[in-house]
């Protein structure tokens, strides 16, 4: 235990940190008599007690002079915190002093009227104490009040009754109150077995009663319990932040935070008092710096930060008019606004917003290491053990001017370390090189000499340390990360500082576009180091063949560059790599090369997501931009990154196969020739394929089917599926509407197969009966057999983005069919469920629809990009129908709230759209049904 220090407490201020001093009224939002004036509050309540003929209507009296005071009180804390929307401690500390007024005249009330004393013994005595954030003089609007109620010995009759009756007030009053009645010793005892009550009892403060006993507990915590246990404390608190961090992500970028639990969030802020608090027995942070724990910048980061977040958390309990601590992306909006947050610089505020937040939560991290390290080095936390494969193996030896402390990397000599530029990236490769973690001394020493870095921009020395970082140790992704939160990448490509902690205001992506960029890197070392084969095998055969690494890392760095500004990003992005490369050390061949990925580093994504890769003008049109095999390697690996990189839950199979689909098209049409697509050849394997799938079939009934299908049909599906509906036609009378229901695991989806008599809107139907049913369309085609029966072939996904349990396939098989038979109406129906949720609505996509004559030799592509909702497939789908409009396919990609809906289309003639005109009109149907629904689902 680090010996007692006696330091007096800063005076306290807007910036002030957390202070367990008794709150001043000089410190609150608005003056303190607004809030609670006692003098008034208590001659109400007296004058009330005299017409009160009993203890219940005593009781009543108060409650209703209290709400009245709390209500009028509340308003005028909110009104004065919308005047000042980042006075942040001013506002807790004033929801505190109301807390305490409330608190004082319930107990005024209850030993004074409901349980007078005359003549008190010694054991009725009573403390009532404020214990956790309250104790600390810290509340947001509709936080917890931690009461503890103190007693010199067992609890006697009168304090119990005091007690409940307090209790009685406070709960009637709406307060959610946490309570215990404990005496000393009961604290002493409870407190060393369970760190949750230690830490409560860290923040104890005398609310009212006896300032005797609340003195004793304060001696009898810091000699009896507090002292010389500072050890396990400490690593008990990193154990449950360890927990609670597991519990929500562990990641500080997730884009929809938990600001309390979350990670750089306000817990971590509170775990860094405590501990420092704890061991170094410091009544406020600013003590941190007299310790030499913190420096004065330092404490300025911790003060900003902690207002910011304090902040943000109040006005989201004032929005939602409850405790509420999920940043949702619907409350952002709010936040920011309420902030003064404005649109500017093509960015939402919202945006503006969440990149301060997520700023604020990466300095936390780093003032957590700080103190983390101090501990470790006072011996109050244990040394880590060395990380990764040098766990088990003899460390490598470090470099001249590197020593080791602490198990970590540090430096010899300080300022022979910063005479030279230079080292302040050596330092990462040569982490990355040995496996130690770079000490926090380090990182504040490169942290506040960042200026040394902005010089070595177009430096071929610091090009090549950096690239050896890249791509020669392993584990880019630890190296890029330090260096990122340190400040060190956004010095060194000063282009890349505009996307740090840059968030994009949308469902699609989970994290902030540097970590998304990081996280891309991270999924790139992985398939090298052989981790993703059997769920990356194309990508893993790139690679194990050989690419240009260099080029691949770099435009993976800087692919998503471009992005927060209003030019499109891939395009502004390709400007800034044509300058950024050579730079970095890359030739003019690499150079051109990485421009290309960067520019087009989306074509391959989309091209398989909205349009039908099995017509093949869609892949000779891809290979004729991708040009040569290399950058279609190139490219196809940088898409797989970039797709596993935007959440944990954005690849799946049915990407990754339509991904490895256009990858081999592609390449046997650059490597033997674009003749090798066309539609004949793979029909004629397609009807070979179905001969052998059906070995029990007559030679008869293998014609028949073979010969009623069209060329798209074979083309289009693959065996599985023709057989399916080989099945399904066979025999099919034309009044029979039959349905087969599959799980295509190899594509994350449940294949739907449709046959019945072909007639007019019938595709639109089926949309609609899988609406009404819940159903996600993710792919969908239709052809019109020879002989006029329809077959159609939806790629369907639960809420979930699953294929469907098999045991729910009966069921949905049925619901399907009867909504196809007309006895259920799907326009009707959908009414009810086509709402979008309320944390959803704030995401505006604006309507784009466009007409390709290009893309397809026989169909006229129209793509729809506009905001997802239940049942748009299906408005979208009836609408075409009621323009007499065929649809042979339908491909659905969606990105959160935005969805790209693709259409293959003719005229009743099986004529393509040319006529401008006749565009427009469809292009304004379909507008008008996007806006109906839109309505309807209260986008």
């Amino acid at each position: 235990m680090i010996p007692h220090q006696n330091h007096s407490a800063s005076a306290a201020s807007e910036l002030s940190p957390i202070d367990l001093s008794p709150l001043a009224p000089d410190e609150l939002i608005a003056p303190a008599l607004d809030i609670f004036d006692a003098s008034i509050v208590h001659a109400q309540l007296d004058a009330a007690m005299v017409d009160c003929p009993d203890p219940k209507a005593m009781r009543a009296a108060t409650v209703e002079i209290l709400s009245d005071v709390q209500t009028r009180s509340r308003k005028i804390i909110a009104d004065s915190f919308a005047q000042k929307p980042r006075a942040a401690r001013r506002l807790t500390h004033s929801y505190s002093y109301l807390t305490d007024g409330l608190v004082r005249a319930a107990f005024h009330v209850a030993r004074t009227y409901l349980h007078p004393i005359s003549n008190p013994t010694e054991s009725e005595r009573l403390a009532v104490m404020a214990v956790g954030g309250y104790g600390r003089g810290e509340m947001a609007p509709f936080s917890d009040v931690d009461l503890l109620f103190l007693t010199p010995y067992k609890i006697t009759p009168w304090a119990e009754s005091t007690i409940e009756s307090m209790l009685y007030i406070l709960w009637d009053l709406k307060l959610k109150i946490g309570h215990s009645s404990r005496t000393v010793k009961d604290c002493l005892r409870l407190g060393r077995d369970d760190f949750t009550i230690r830490t409560a009892l860290l923040e104890h403060r005398l609310v009212d009663g006896d300032a005797k006993l609340a003195k004793q507990l304060d001696k009898q915590l810091w000699s009896k319990l507090f002292n010389d246990t500072g050890a396990e404390f400490v690593e008990a608190k990193l154990d449950e932040r360890e927990e609670r961090l597991k519990k929500h992500g562990g990641q500080r970028y997730i884009v929809e935070p938990n600001v309390k639990e979350g990670k750089g969030g306000l817990r971590d802020l509170q775990s860094l008092y405590w501990i420092a608090k704890y061991v170094n027995r410091v009544k406020t942070v600013d003590e941190l710096v007299d310790l030499n724990v913190f420096t004065r910048d330092e404490l300025t980061s911790f003060r900003q930060a902690d207002r910011f977040v304090w902040a943000t958390r109040a006005h989201m309990h004032l929005i939602a008019n409850r405790a509420s601590e999920q940043l949702s992306f619907d409350v952002q909006v709010e936040v920011a606004s309420r902030m003064g947050y404005t649109d500017t610089g093509g960015r939402r505020a919202v945006e503006h917003f969440m990149q301060d937040y997520f700023r604020h939560a990466t300095r936390v991290g780093e003032l957590t290491r700080i103190l983390l390290t101090d501990l470790e080095a006072r011996h109050v936390k244990q040394e880590p053990a060395i990380i990764g494969f040098l766990r088990n193996a003899r460390r490598k030896r470090l470099k001249k001017g590197y020593s080791r402390r602490q198990n970590r990397l540090d430096v010899v000599d300080k300022l022979e370390f910063l005479a030279d530029p230079l080292n302040m990236l050596r330092v990462f490769e040569e982490a990355l090189r040995t496996g130690y973690l770079i000490h926090p001394d380090v990182m504040r020493l490169i942290a506040a000499n960042l200026d040394l870095i902005r010089g070595l921009e177009g430096n071929k020395v610091a090009a090549r340390i950096f690239l050896d970082t890249l791509l020669k140790h392993g584990n880019p992704e630890r190296a890029l990360r330090r260096m990122n939160e340190l400040g060190v990448l956004g010095a060194f490509i000063p282009d890349f500082q505009t996307i740090v902690a840059m968030m994009q205001f949308n469902m699609y992506h989970s994290y902030t576009v540097d970590e998304h960029t990081i996280q891309t890197i991270s999924h790139l070392a992985k398939i090298e180091r052989e981790e993703l084969i059997e769920e990356l095998p194309v990508a893993s055969g790139i690679l194990s063949e050989g690419v240009n690494r260099k080029v691949l890392y770099v435009a993976l760095l800087l692919h998503d560059i471009g992005k927060g500004r209003a030019e499109d990003h891939s395009i502004l992005g390709a400007k800034m790599a044509r300058y950024i490369a050579p730079r970095l050390g890359l030739n003019k061949e690499e150079c051109e090369t990485v421009e290309w990925l960067v520019r087009y580093h989306l074509l391959m994504s989309d091209l398989a997501q909205k349009r039908d890769i099995a017509d093949p003008r869609t892949v000779r049109d891809f290979a004729k931009a991708v040009k040569s095999v290399k950058r279609l390697d190139l490219l196809c690996v940088l898409t797989v990154c970039d797709i596993r990189g935007v959440g944990p839950n954005v690849w799946n199979n049915w990407k990754a196969s339509l991904i490895r689909a256009l990858y081999r098209q592609t390449r046997r049409g650059l490597e033997d020739g674009m003749e090798a697509l066309n539609r004949e050849e793979r029909g004629a394997g397609a009807k070979k394929k179905l001969r052998a799938a059906l070995p029990d079939w007559t030679k008869k009934d293998l014609n028949r089917e073979v010969a009623r299908h069209y060329p798209p049909y074979w083309q289009g599906l693959h065996v599985k599926a023709h057989v399916d509906f080989a099945k399904l036609l066979r025999g099919i009378p034309t009044d029979e509407i039959r349905i087969e229901l599959t799980p295509d695991e190899d594509r994350d989806a449940t294949r739907a197969c449709f046959a019945m008599a072909d007639h007019p809107g019938i595709f639109s139907r089926m949309c609609g009966a899988l609406a009404l049913v819940g159903a996600n369309v993710v792919d969908a085609r239709t052809y019109t057999s020879k002989d006029g029966f329809a077959t159609a072939a939806f790629w369907i996904q639960d809420g979930e983005g699953h294929p469907y349990n098999m045991t729910r396939l009966p069921r949905l098989k049925s619901m399907i069919h009867k909504t196809l038979m007309g006895e259920v109406l799907a326009r009707e129906a959908l009414v009810s469920k086509d709402k979008i949720k309320k944390r959803e609505r704030p995401f505006t996509v604006p309507t784009s629809v466009t007409f390709d004559n290009e893309g397809s030799e026989i169909y006229t592509i129209i793509e729809v990009d506009t905001r997802d909702r239940p049942g748009l497939l299906y408005d979208l789908s009836r609408t075409l129908s009621e323009t007499n409009i065929q649809i042979a396919s339908a491909m659905i990609a969606t990105y959160g709230a935005q969805v790209v809906d693709t259409f293959y289309v003719k005229d009743m003639f099986g004529l393509k759209f040319h006529s401008a005109s006749k565009q427009a009109t469809i292009e304004r149907k379909l507008r008008e049904a996007i806006a109906r629904g839109s309505e309807r689902a209260g986008v």
